[in-house]
């Protein structure tokens, strides 16, 4: 009997990106799934919650779990993001550890590395942002042949040049997770989902998105966005957000002259998630002062920052 013909001819995985805050993930997510799933910003610590988006094809399905970049905490929205990063690095088919090839390494960086020693699961290192100059390719190999030698203990791991802005590194990686894709007789996902994301979170995101476009570094992690309610109707949402600043003085930076900043924001975000949802979505944005609401853990688990794991 002829065993080919009994194998699955699709191949699956679940894929766990990690690594340091601002390597690119997210962008490096967003590139692969060929969708807008993961929020994108040179700003810092912008993705919060693990998210997970999914690519389908006809030779099978990639999960991936884009989590918060690990950074030294300082509150407990800072411990709960690097807890979902390492608990989202456990438990996956394949660790993909994402670095940013246009700065030498970082203490991070090391910690990542040390991790990636002795996973359980296959590993692949995508040196990012490969068409920036300089480009630290070489810091990186040395980083790991001194980690190895340290603690005697030699590993094979694939190394992959990409670039989050450009296609061709993305199709590159993508071709080296299948192969390391397990045989499945179906998806892991329905084929026309690109993320399980929740409406809520991802609404959150995208406002918080827009507010650090406008803000840049005025405002980036004094800034919670929580979406109360969404009342539906047919063929168009009304989407109702608190945000949250720790100080009065946040307050005005937030609203902006004679509101301009939420003006701003609620222009750019509407068409993005009328577009994102297939509904006509209006935003009504309100401000309010909550004194070290990043330390609020009940606060904190209403937007989705605990009880995911």
């Amino acid at each position: 009997m002829n065993d080919t013909l009994t194998q699955p001819s699709r191949r699956c995985a679940v894929i766990g990106i990690v690594g340091r805050t601002n390597s690119g993930k997210s962008t490096l997510l967003n590139r692969m799934v060929g969708e807008k799933v993961s929020i994108v910003s040179p700003v810092v610590q912008t993705t919060r919650n693990t998210i997970r988006g999914i690519l389908t094809e006809d030779r099978g399905q990639l999960v991936f779990l884009d989590t918060p970049g690990l950074h030294k905490s300082e509150s407990t929205l800072g411990t709960l993001m690097n807890r979902m990063a390492r608990q989202a690095s456990a438990g996956v088919d394949v660790l993909l550890v994402v670095f940013d090839g246009a700065s030498r390494p970082h203490l991070e960086d090391d910690g990542w590395m040390r991790r990636a020693l002795f996973a359980e699961q296959p590993v692949i290192f995508a040196l990012n942002k490969s068409d920036q100059s300089p480009f630290y390719e070489v810091a990186f190999l040395d980083l790991w042949q001194s980690i190895q030698a340290e603690k005697q203990h030699p590993r094979e791991v694939c190394w992959v040049k990409t670039s989050a802005l450009h296609p061709a590194g993305a199709v590159n990686l993508v071709d080296r997770l299948y192969a390391l894709a397990h045989p499945s007789d179906g998806y892991l996902f329905p084929e026309d989902v690109v993320t399980d994301y929740p409406r809520k979170l991802a609404i959150a995101d995208v406002v918080r998105e827009k507010f650090l476009a406008r803000l840049h570094d005025e405002l980036p992690h004094e800034l919670g966005v929580k979406v109360d309610q969404i009342d539906e109707a047919p063929g168009a949402w009304e989407v109702s957000v608190t945000l949250l600043v720790s100080r009065p003085s946040q307050k005005g930076i937030v609203i902006g002259p004679k509101g301009r900043t939420l003006k701003y924001v609620r222009q750019c975000a509407e068409p993005e998630l009328s577009e994102m949802f297939g509904v006509k979505v209006t935003l009504a944005l309100w401000v309010k002062i909550e004194k070290n609401w990043m330390k609020n853990f009940w606060l904190l688990q209403q937007m989705g920052y605990a009880g995911q794991y």
